[in-house]
């Protein structure tokens, strides 16, 4: 029955979607500037609303984030949260069943260089069965599917067993933010799914991630004259030799069945003014991944300060000039039980709605954390995005994903909500 309303309401469905993407929604500076999401949510709140949802908004706190700094480890202070918040929309269900919440993100990342890009990145655009546009993989299809599987079923004429929340979230690419807010302030259910790109897949489990900023100063002056300065950027080299030797270390004592080893990325490097001059100072960024459970965020934080103080210590410029550490983005690790009753359900309601039902882990980070350690509540993530297909131009979604995603959504309500 569900897939013949489906088949009757696609276009309807489609545009919800598509109209999604044509909202620009770009998050700025990784949220530290800011974002756009406001747009978006107003559309989604005139649509929810009409629905017969009971609308509540969240805005984004700076306490609040000091708050998940103190209680979690986790939080981005000091970003931009003008006209930024969440977005929670609550659908009533019969008696005392269990209620269901999925989560989204709003934001995306910025469009990047347009040249690369083959369609314009604000429109949904149809190419063999795929739908091309900034935000269709990470995550509009997700947030839409989410919100047109309740429409399903009320387009079904069949009663929600037990309350649906629909949680839109902003700053999410900024590190998490916005879901930290929604958390934090109560606004959780009984069972969560995270509607990020798993390429319908269910995803169990997910490596934890920290930033660091490392600063190291040196003595500038004409190249000419090179050994009475001190390069600053050979003494960055350096101190990196370090964090390859950690990761090394870390590759041979922890290992987890699905999960990929931990690892350390040197992604940015910034020093110098010319080839002809000393550089006087030098940045350079990372980023590492952990093993949930397995290792534990102070002390994977302690362990990089302590291999990079060490390895500075060995030199005397640095050992007199100490690198400065900072952290400046960070998210724990996820990972649930295949065993537990909601996994079970989902991979049910998945086998119903698509056909199929895979189980998985993704190496990159999301919002799934915040509903286990905060809410304490079980979840996955599913959602009909592809996996690697955001944060790069010409971003895409194969249509039948979002139609499959709608169905397995929908029969996981009727399934878990009783």
């Amino acid at each position: 029955m569900l897939r013949k309303v489906l088949e009757e309401h696609k276009e309807e469905y489609l545009k919800i979607f598509t109209d999604l993407v044509s909202i620009d929604t770009q998050t700025i500076g990784h949220g530290i500037g800011g974002g756009k999401e406001i747009a978006g949510q107003t559309y989604l709140e005139e649509l929810l609303r009409g629905m017969g949802a009971d609308i509540q908004k969240d805005p984004i706190l700076e306490e609040t984030i000091q708050e998940g700094l103190r209680r979690f480890h986790e939080g981005n202070p000091g970003h931009n949260n003008k006209d930024r918040y969440n977005l929670i929309a609550t659908f009533p269900g019969l008696g005392q069943a269990r209620s269901l919440l999925f989560n989204g993100h709003m934001d995306t990342m910025p469009a990047g260089d347009l040249e690369q890009w083959d369609t314009p990145p604000l429109k949904a655009t149809e190419r063999d069965g795929k739908y091309y546009g900034l935000g269709t993989s990470d995550m509009k299809a997700g947030l839409a599917a989410a919100v047109c599987s309740v429409k399903l079923l009320q387009d079904a004429g069949i009663q929600l067993p037990g309350s649906v929340r629909i949680v839109s979230v902003v700053d999410e690419e900024g590190g998490g933010n916005g879901s930290l807010s929604a958390t934090l302030h109560g606004y959780n259910a009984d069972a969560a799914v995270i509607c990020e790109p798993t390429d319908c897949n269910i995803t169990t489990a997910n490596m934890g991630f920290v930033f660091f900023s490392v600063k190291v100063t040196g003595v500038s002056l004409h190249s000419g004259m090179k050994w009475l300065g001190v390069n600053a950027i050979e003494k960055a080299i350096f101190l990196m030799g370090a964090l390859d030797e950690l990761e090394q270390r870390w590759g041979e004592k922890y290992h987890h069945p699905e999960l990929p080893s931990p690892s350390i990325n040197v992604g940015v490097i910034q020093g110098g003014t010319a080839g002809s001059a000393v550089p006087g100072s030098c940045e350079f960024k990372l980023c590492l991944h952990y093993i949930p459970g397995l290792m534990e965020h102070e002390a994977v934080c302690q362990e990089v300060v302590r291999a990079i103080m060490e390895r500075a210590g060995q030199d005397k410029w640095l050992r007199e000039n100490p690198p400065e550490l900072v952290i400046y983005q960070q998210g724990g690790g996820f990972e649930i039980d295949r065993r537990s009753p909601f996994v079970q359900c989902v991979r049910r309601a998945a086998e119903k709605g698509m056909g199929w039902a895979n189980l998985n882990v993704a190496a990159t980070g999301n919002d799934a954390r915040y509903y286990q350690h905060i809410a304490g509540i079980p979840t996955v993530i599913f959602g009909p995005g592809h996996a690697g297909k955001g944060h790069r131009p010409n971003e895409y979604i194969e249509i039948k994903n979002f139609y499959q995603c709608i169905l397995a959504y929908a029969n996981l309500i009727l399934d878990w909500c009783q």
